[in-house]
């Protein structure tokens, strides 16, 4: 262990090893977060700039999307250098003043691994397609040619066509799930591994509390080339219905069973930097809550995962109901309930949840706040998103203005990723919602979004953000929401009712996620008192809870 590796380890061994169960989480686009050059693109000085406001919203880290080296094909999830920062981002000066601030102001960083391939213009490919005899020459997924020419398996990649990529030089297909410039590494090798951890730990050196880990279950690949069969009808699928990705049932080009090893090894490196975490992405269709459950287990692979189950278009109790028995089941069946779980409602993958649940509530602003208070509410650790705690609805965009490959390519069936992704709005009169100086930022700022910029909705206690603030410090004055149990109350139609309880307090969570009112019944025997809460009334008798539409109500149970 290096030096200031040694001086975080005893810095921090005092302190709760435990930090992340139950922990809030900010995650940062940073090319949309703040620019700081007048470039049009946000950097980590302009990171550092907003942690302030960042710690003021009351969570306990922040998430970094990618900023290492990369030609950008991806936005950064297409890596060249692992241990460098991109120049559009600045430094790794600028990462270190990132991190010692971050620490300054209470918050944990956690950054983003793309350990399942690189750029195709990373020198380990680069040396691999050159020399197929090399010391590198397996360290991505070559195979030859089917005898008639076509690709060695029929396995497709998420951003459109097949998986696999013809290179003339070496006469063989290379493998990659995402776009041809993203060739998967072949983890099989174990020098491979032993590269990518060496990268980790690179980065605990330099201070950081954890990772997030992209695509975690798409690590390894079937040895045998086997054909992925089609998918069953109405299983569920987490890519849009016209890509044809969704058509297969994804059982040998991800998710397999040698993934468990290496997450044990990544595991194993975590362990000697004290109170660090890691939190895999998964998405693996109808199995994505069980995955999360089997790569968290036992207390040697991942600390938390999430899925894209919350991050559809299903908003309703049933659903959240059945998202969290699914993953205790699962839990249960793998580690007697010790996995955890990482939920989120947005992300820079999907469509902001204010528009994609749009047609359950006609007032944008009500339904942020009641699914905030939801996935407050929630059991396990969560995610927000970058302007989650504005409301912001995800950005009408012309495709001239489009950045990201997998909407170009299936424009305009599916607009892409760029409409959750526009700059962070600070100031409703400023050049660019007050994101940059320059004459054109990357991705423009749509006029709706400056309504909601945060000098509007700061001190406006009838605003979103003003929610979100409270609704966190509420949280952190409970311990039962941040690392309780939770169980479920029968409850009448769009309800969702549930108890958080840790053994010394019990707080009883009511939500209406219908538009008329509902009433709820207290649990016999037991007194409610509400909480503080000042986006929602409710009406209480003696044991009943009435509920308007769109309304919730927390109250301690004695």
């Amino acid at each position: 262990m290096g030096m200031q590796g040694s001086v975080q380890a005893a810095l921090v061994a005092d302190r709760d090893a435990d930090w992340w169960r139950g922990a809030v989480i900010y995650q940062i686009y940073p090319r949309s977060f703040q620019d700081t050059t007048g470039s049009g693109i946000g950097d980590l000085a302009g990171v550092t700039q907003r942690l302030p406001y960042i710690a003021g919203l009351g969570v306990d880290a922040i998430w970094l999307s990618p900023f290492f080296a990369s030609p950008m094909k991806d936005m950064g999830y297409d890596v060249s250098d692992y241990c460098d920062v991109d120049p559009v981002f600045g430094t790794l000066a600028d990462f270190d003043a990132l991190v010692a601030q971050a620490h300054a102001c209470g918050l944990k960083v956690i950054i983003d691994q793309v350990l399942s391939h690189t750029s195709d213009q990373h020198p380990w490919f680069i040396e691999s397609r050159n020399d197929a005899g090399g010391d590198r020459a397996d360290w991505y997924v070559w195979a030859d040619a089917r005898s008639d020419g076509t690709p060695p398996t029929n396995w497709q990649s998420v951003f459109g066509g097949a998986a696999w990529t013809w290179n003339a030089r070496r006469k063989q297909y290379y493998l990659h799930n995402f776009l041809p410039s993203q060739p998967d590494l072949n983890l099989h090798n174990s020098a491979v591994q032993d590269a990518l951890l060496g990268a980790v730990r690179f980065w605990l050196e330099r201070g950081v509390d954890g990772f997030r880990l992209d695509t975690v279950n798409f690590y390894f690949h079937d040895q045998q080339l086997r054909d992925n069969p089609p998918v069953a009808a109405g299983a569920g699928n987490e890519v849009p219905d016209m890509n044809p990705y969704g058509y297969q049932d994804h059982i040998y080009d991800k998710t397999r069973p040698e993934n468990i090893g290496f997450l044990k090894r990544f595991r194993a490196l975590l362990d000697q930097y004290p109170c660090t975490t890691s939190v895999g992405e998964v998405g693996d269709g109808a199995r994505s809550l069980r995955t999360m459950a089997e790569y968290t287990s036992g207390g040697d692979r991942l600390h938390m995962c999430y899925s894209f189950d919350m991050l559809g278009p299903a908003f309703s109790p049933a659903h959240f109901r059945g998202c969290i028995a699914a993953f205790n089941a699962a839990s249960d069946e793998f580690s007697d309930g010790a996995s955890w779980p990482c939920w989120a409602f947005s992300n820079h993958d999907v469509m902001r949840h204010v528009s994609r649940w749009a047609d359950r509530c006609d007032d944008p602003g009500q339904l942020a706040k009641l699914a905030g208070s939801v996935l407050m509410s929630l059991p396990g650790s969560i995610c927000l998103y970058q302007g989650e705690e504005l409301g912001l609805t995800e950005a009408e965009l012309a495709f001239d203005d489009l950045t990201d490959p997998y909407g170009i390519t299936f424009w305009p069936e599916f607009k892409g990723r760029d409409g959750c992704r526009t700059p962070m709005v600070w100031e409703r009169e400023a050049p660019h919602g007050g994101f940059s100086t320059a004459t054109k930022s990357w991705l423009p700022v749509v006029g709706p979004h400056r309504d909601q910029a945060v000098d509007v909705q700061s001190g406006d206690p009838a605003s979103v953000l003003e929610h979100y603030r409270a609704f966190l410090k509420l949280r952190r004055t409970h311990p039962a929401l941040v690392k309780g149990a939770i169980e479920f109350l029968d409850s009448p139609d769009d309800g969702l009712a549930f108890i958080r309880g840790d053994g010394t307090e019990r707080i009883l969570c009511l939500f209406n996620l219908g538009r008329h009112d509902i009433a709820f019944h207290v649990p016999n025997g037991l007194r409610a008192t509400p909480l503080p809460i000042e986006s929602f009334t409710a009406q209480m008798t003696d044991n009943t809870v009435t509920l308007r539409g769109h309304h919730a109500c927390l109250a301690t149970l004695t």
